[in-house]
């Protein structure tokens, strides 16, 4: 199971580093947002450095819906959702592998970029590394919730928008406690470890939920 598990991962990501895939996308999507927002809000530096964590996280939950539509739509096309369905490991396994690859080239250098994207809004250092990891933390739960609308969407054409539509309410917990936990290392009222075991913990049952729940969705589509 681990063989297949690690072949999947390395499909995904040279399928993803031959075509460009949708981590280049979400990086630029990710800093056209955040370059746009202090051209909006002015150019009071004390404003921005206070709401830079939370322009930062709103920007990261909507470049992770870039490309999320195409997680298992490519492979219904081509039939090769058919094939790993019909493989003897497990559809569980194998989407874990999916959205672990599709977190690799977009979930984890929105995080590492993310401490230079803070120097426009205004970012101390702590704020910057406190939103990064927050980020790296926070970034797989939206990832695996944003799979089973990928999955639900899969065999529906152009459902880039039902998905975001039915993703979107479901990661607001995570963007709540990743603002909390960025604005917690800031302002020192209340444990920065705190809101960040909370965001932890979000990730590792949406990994185990958004998981099953996927390959249920898969199964029901066929």
């Amino acid at each position: 199971m681990g063989r297949a598990f690690l072949a999947v991962v390395a499909r995904d990501l040279r399928l993803a580093g031959r075509i460009g895939g949708s981590g280049a996308l979400s990086l630029v999507f990710f800093l056209m947002i955040v370059a746009l927002v202090p051209f909006g809000l002015g150019p009071d530096l004390n404003l921005l450095a206070r709401v830079g964590p939370g322009i930062l996280w709103i920007a990261a939950v909507l470049a992770t819906l870039i490309g999320l539509d195409r997680l298992f739509q490519a492979d219904e096309e081509d039939g090769s959702l058919d094939l790993l369905s019909g493989a003897p490991a497990p559809l569980e396994l194998l989407v874990l592998a999916k959205v672990t690859a599709h977190w690799l080239t977009t979930g984890l250098p929105l995080a590492l970029a993310t401490p230079l994207f803070g120097l426009l809004v205004a970012l101390s250092p702590t704020g910057m590394a406190a939103t990064g990891l927050t980020l790296l933390v926070g970034t797989p739960a939206l990832t695996f919730i944003g799979a089973v609308g990928a999955a639900l969407t899969a065999s529906i054409r152009r459902g880039g928008l039902i998905l975001a539509v039915v993703v979107l309410p479901l990661m607001v917990p995570t963007l709540i406690f990743g603002v909390s936990a960025a604005e917690a290392a800031l302002s020192g009222t209340v444990p920065f470890t705190t809101p960040l075991a909370i965001l932890g913990a979000l990730s590792l049952a949406a990994g185990v939920v958004g998981t099953l729940a996927a390959a249920a969705a898969l199964r029901w589509g066929e």
